[in-house]
């Protein structure tokens, strides 16, 4: 696992456990000596994943690579960090995330909002498709994916999600212990659809 990419929101939340489980997610970035692929936001948890690895997380550590990705249509408002180690920017929002996992071996979602789900969903269902065999992590603080962590058993119990699927992703709510889980878990085989899969 060398470049992780994070899916997270530009918000920070209504509680400081967001901000906390955040900033040390970066500082074992950083202590793993790993590079942050990200969405290139300055506000949020985006901004800041991406200052924490910029600056160590106040460590005596050198500051770490962060690694932004974002289409043109944002790169001109107040929202893009300034002071990344590279920036890509892209004609679409389709072009970054194609490039996000391009560039990344481990995917990480942490609390966001409809776009952390979507770019969630979107890699876990390229996942299941065979189309990268890369590891993806939630960060679940204080619960915040419960209730879509319980959708995905529903739908793998009325029988729209196959069991094996929720092998696809590994979760837990401490940024040490997800990044160990990530670096041992084996995913499942891809296997052949049939029309009633």
């Amino acid at each position: 696992m060398k470049r992780i990419c994070i899916y997270c929101g530009s918000k920070s939340g209504d509680h400081p456990a967001y901000r906390e489980a955040v900033e040390e997610l970066g500082r074992q970035i950083v202590e793993r000596n790993m590079e942050l692929v990200f969405g290139a936001g300055s506000i949020g948890l985006m901004g800041i994943v991406a200052d924490t690895v910029l600056n160590a997380g106040g460590t005596l550590i050198a500051g770490g690579t962060v690694i932004g990705v974002i289409p043109k249509f944002l790169s001109g408002r107040e929202v893009m960090h300034q002071s990344m180690s590279e920036t890509h920017i892209v004609e679409s929002m389709h072009e970054r995330k194609a490039l996000m996992e391009e560039m990344s071996d481990v995917f990480v979602a942490m609390p966001g909002g409809l776009g952390t789900f979507e770019e969630l969903f979107e890699i876990l269902t390229w996942s299941q498709l065979g189309l990268h065999r890369k590891n993806v992590g939630i960060l679940n603080v204080r619960g915040y994916f419960d209730p879509l962590l319980q959708q995905i058993d529903h739908a793998i119990a009325e029988g729209f999600v196959k069991d094996d699927n929720r092998d696809l992703f590994v979760v837990s709510d401490d940024p040490k212990e997800l990044l160990d889980l990530l670096e041992q878990h084996e995913l499942p085989e891809v296997k052949q659809w049939k029309s009633d899969d």
